[in-house]
């Protein structure tokens, strides 16, 4: 696979200014200002370290299915298998009833790393437990975290969190896409047991949000957290299934890789397939609230968040009329937004520009053009404190409008595995030292 240049060994884009800055360097003006007085990372102490929560896995919840297409689950027990991203010896985890109308009882929790398919590893299993309490009761439209409980969680591990929901549930919180098999039990409090008896296998992660890691795992502690807010690019579509092979889950392998000791870093995927910046769709709700509204929810409700890299903005683009789509002027709106709320929190923010997708289904060459501009505006309007050139990283240079064939899936929109690893390779990991 060809690795990414930086800008200073590699061309700029043919449909750029000639004045364009170096591609992933700061900005100048209120957008360096703002990111320098960004406090420096200084080692944490045992004790801080075990205060400071930093999230090792994230999923962005969305919902309700269509009633025809609601799981309902009989007194059974979930175990949903994620991946960490960074190590900690201390573990919580975050349980989702935001789109849920009736309260949602979590009657066990457990969590455990995962041997294979639904067996967790002999030794591993620790209960998890709610304002000191092994079962709770999430109000409709809520969240909550767990209590935190001793657990070693080695980076790039399988995990299996184990839900036992007692009573008749209608799974209304999901995330949709999880290209991961997760299973749900026979009837019963299964939660425990280190192999799972299995009625079905899913492939959605309900109600699990987060899980967040915290204190040393072999002398070093997580210390924050990026967030990747996004579509289907970012949730992945079209790599791999059970392979983790999304372009969130190998920039964390290269932030741990590339930057040693200082590359605790943990990295939550919000990133939901259909989802739009500045609409949402009632007909379709598990491409989840747009961007503007979960914002708060995904991004800042993250633990340990530092960092943001945004790519949104192509299913506003190809969900709006082919002749006369959006305008440019409304995208950049709804992202100055997005800056400037990450901003007030301290929050560096990375905007990638938008892939290729000429021979899709939706081009049009309207369309076309409204790309082109909001991803021109990413790269010279200094509003992002860093770029991530997605769109120069996989475009075919003899026809920039299109994906390279060696990154297409196949429907000339999403990224093959090689193309979600070209993504992860864009994005400049000086950025996060």
């Amino acid at each position: 696979m060809r690795p990414i240049q930086n800008s200073e060994h590699e061309g700029e884009p043919d449909d750029a200014p000639s004045n364009l800055p170096r591609r992933g360097f700061l900005r100048s003006g209120p957008a360096l200002a703002a990111a320098l007085a960004l406090p420096a990372l200084a080692p944490l102490s045992e004790a801080q370290a075990a205060d400071l929560w930093v999230a090792s896995w994230g999923a962005a919840p969305a919902g309700p299915p269509p009633a025809a297409s609601t799981m309902t689950l009989s007194s059974q027990t979930l175990r949903l298998i994620v991946h960490s991203s960074v190590a900690g010896s201390r573990v919580r985890i975050r349980i989702s009833n935001e789109m849920g109308s009736t309260p949602l009882t979590i009657g066990a929790a457990r969590i455990a790393r995962r041997s294979s398919g639904a067996v967790t590893v002999a030794g591993t299993d620790r209960q998890l437990l709610f304002g000191g309490r092994s079962s709770v009761t999430i109000a409709a439209g809520a969240a909550v975290l767990s209590d935190g409980a001793n657990f070693n969680v080695p980076p790039f591990s399988d995990l299996a969190v184990s839900l036992y929901l007692p009573g008749s549930v209608r799974v209304t919180t999901l995330h949709n896409a999880a290209l991961q098999t997760s299973y749900v039990s026979t009837a019963g409090d299964r939660s425990a047991l280190q192999s799972l008896p299995v009625s079905r296998s899913i492939a959605t992660w309900p109600f699990l949000s987060e899980v967040d890691v915290s204190g040393p795992y072999s002398g070093l502690s997580a210390s924050s957290s990026v967030v990747a807010l996004g579509d289907s690019i970012t949730d992945g579509q079209a790599s791999s299934a059970n392979a983790n092979r999304r372009w969130p889950d190998m920039l964390a392998r290269r932030l741990q890789l590339e930057l040693g000791v200082s590359g605790n870093i943990g990295v939550a995927n919000r990133g939901i397939s259909a989802n739009s910046l500045l609409k949402d769709y009632p007909s379709a709700m598990l491409a989840g609230q747009k961007a503007l509204t979960r914002f708060d929810r995904d991004v800042l409700g993250t633990a340990g968040v530092r960092w943001l890299i945004v790519l949104i903005g192509i299913n506003d683009i190809v969900y709006s009329s082919g002749s006369n789509p959006i305008p440019v002027s409304s995208l950049i709106s709804g992202h100055q937004q997005l800056v400037s709320r990450a901003r007030a929190r301290g929050i560096r923010a990375i905007g990638a520009t938008l892939t290729p997708f000429e021979g899709h289904v939706y081009y049009t060459a309207a369309r076309e053009n409204v790309r082109k501009g909001l991803n021109a505006w990413i790269r010279t309007a200094g509003n992002y404190d860093a770029v991530a050139d997605f769109d120069l990283a996989l475009r075919d240079p003899a026809r920039i409008a299109r994906l390279r064939s060696t990154y297409d899936s196949g429907d000339h929109l999403h990224p093959n595995n090689a193309g979600y690893q070209t993504l992860a390779q864009a994005v400049r990991i000086d950025l996060f030292s």
